[in-house]
């Protein structure tokens, strides 16, 4: 079993950075791609940004130039750099990890979210 743990949500002004993370852990044989997704109130779950295990990037065209997102393989952990925040960007940051099992399926894990509000 792979748990996915978010960090790094809080209340921020229009304008300023925050930083997510997110680490995996538990049994599997190798992480590959992982991603950020967001749903603000009343709306669907959408990508933000995605990235493979050999760090090619994926972003939705709504944060493109403004979020940035890595990742540090040794700490099995993702980032998502966010600048420039908007109001609505407001919304429930999830991160989402796909993996291999040491039995070779490959599945995927959802944390469990992390509240990012822009407002003034």
């Amino acid at each position: 079993q792979v748990q996915v743990v978010e960090s790094g949500g809080g209340l921020v002004q229009p304008g300023d950075s925050l930083r997510l993370s997110c680490a995996a852990s538990g049994s599997m044989f190798r992480l590959k791609a992982m991603g950020w997704y967001r749903q603000a109130p009343g709306k669907q779950r959408e990508l933000v940004a995605s990235i493979t295990s050999s760090s090619r990037t994926n972003y939705s065209d709504s944060v493109k130039g403004r979020f940035t997102i890595s990742r540090d393989n040794a700490k099995n952990t993702v980032y998502l750099q966010m600048k420039s925040l908007k109001p609505e960007d407001t919304a429930v940051y999830y991160c989402n990890a796909d993996y291999i099992t040491t039995g070779w399926r490959t599945l995927d894990a959802w944390g469990q979210g992390t509240l990012v509000t822009v407002s003034s």
